[in-house]
């Protein structure tokens, strides 16, 4: 049974909550989108079906939009007000991203809400909360990914590029993950006391709690973490990890062997590539193969021995990585159960085999054109909780008569 089934979602269509409500949707619940009369902006944004724009041809909007009904409500004018309030009073979660005063100068605040429905979870998204009239002025993924921090943390070691964003909506995303989690938490919460609660999710608090230590290091020290290719920004330099394969893709190395068995596979892969004479400090590899229980990872640097088996581990990883082609180096990591990662386009993560043996491509039929069409799948799997999509998303207003006929 899907984990949220039998819940019920109020959201009021916004590009920065599209995904809570998918999140929300997927795993069960009924999420009612509540549009303008005149449809969401984001139903226009491209990509677009076949390359050609249109009425319901955007795969933005599908994408965030599934296992949603969707109705229009004039919120500005009467009718829609009274039919909003009878949707609040069967509802368990409002969510909403509107300016900061819209709702209360609509009467339709927490507040008031909460008088209709006291076991009501408001869930408010804003750019920096709802008391920060900042809050107000227009956003993009790009500003609140740079107020919140990430970017900072996210490029080269040339320090004379500038810093490098996260793309694909990754402030909206960080911020939906909260707002998702938080409601979670909130419904534990009601279960054992009967009680809704209002919450305020600030975007760019949410992304400025991702920026590891950056945030920390500031903070405690007033140090600032440098930027590095492929791996954690730190206050300190660390060794590159970023490496070109045979084949002239690039593949990230990882972290290297930390415990006996670990070690003893590199070695045998190296072994078997015929490279071993190629690095002297394959020694220190049979060292670490024959090294009783775990390392002492906070040793390193202080401990010479545990340093070169350590140091030995992330040599070998760069000499078969400039030996092999991306492919066969991250699959050969795999076999030896280290964490290593190619760097794929887009479309290559999609088609990874990886990602198709674990399910990620789901067909969803669109029974209105007759086609079925391939969905991105579920961000994680729950074998006691299903995840599914359960329809495509809705046309404007497709569901207006069906959702209101419940309320009478």
């Amino acid at each position: 049974m899907s984990a949220l089934r039998g819940l019920r979602v109020i959201e009021l269509a916004d590009e920065k909550i599209a995904f809570a409500g998918k999140l929300m949707g997927d795993m069960g619940a009924d999420v009612i989108l509540i549009e303008p009369e005149a449809g969401d902006p984001s139903r226009h944004y491209p990509p677009f079906l076949d390359n050609k724009s249109g009425e319901n041809r955007s795969l933005h909007f599908w994408h965030y939009n599934t296992s949603k009904r969707g109705i229009t409500l004039d919120l500005e004018a009467r009718e829609g007000q009274t039919r909003f309030i009878q949707l609040i009073k069967g509802a368990d979660i409002l969510l909403e991203s509107q300016p900061t005063q819209r709702l209360q100068q609509l009467g339709l605040d927490y507040e008031t809400l909460a008088q209709l429905n006291p076991r009501l979870i408001h869930i408010a998204v804003t750019p920096y909360g709802r008391d920060n009239p900042k809050s107000d002025l227009p956003v993009t993924d790009l500003t609140l990914m740079a107020a919140g921090g990430p970017p900072w943390s996210c490029g080269y070691d040339d320090h004379d590029l500038p810093p490098v964003r996260g793309w694909g909506n990754q402030a909206f995303h960080t911020a939906c993950h909260f707002a998702f989690m938080s409601a979670l938490t909130a419904l534990l919460f009601r279960n054992s006391s009967g009680k809704g609660q209002f919450i305020d999710v600030s975007m760019t608090a949410a992304l400025n709690v991702t920026t590891e230590s950056a945030s920390y290091a500031w903070l405690v020290n007033g140090s600032t973490v440098l930027r590095q290719t492929g791996r954690h920004a730190a206050t300190v330099p660390t060794g590159e990890t970023q490496m070109q394969c045979a084949d002239g893709r690039y593949v990230n190395t990882g972290v290297p062997p930390r415990f006996p068995a670990e070690f003893a596979k590199l070695l045998n892969w190296l072994r078997q590539l015929d490279l071993e004479s190629a690095l002297p400090e394959a020694v220190f590899l049979e060292m670490g193969a024959q090294w009783e229980g775990p390392f002492d990872l906070s040793l390193i640097g202080s401990d010479d021995t545990i340093t070169a088996i350590f140091s030995a581990g992330r040599e070998a990883l760069k000499l078969i990585a400039t030996s092999v082609d991306a492919q066969a180096f991250f699959i050969g990591c795999q076999d030896a159960g280290l964490a290593v990662g190619p760097i794929n386009s887009p479309t290559e993560a999609f088609e990874d085999p990886h990602f198709k043996a674990r399910g990620f491509h789901v067909q969803v039929p669109h029974e209105d054109s007759g086609r079925t069409y391939t969905y991105p799948g579920a961000p994680y799997q729950l074998p006691a909780s299903p995840w599914r999509i359960s329809r495509r998303a809705p046309k404007l207003g497709e569901h207006t008569q069906e959702v209101l006929a419940e309320l009478s």
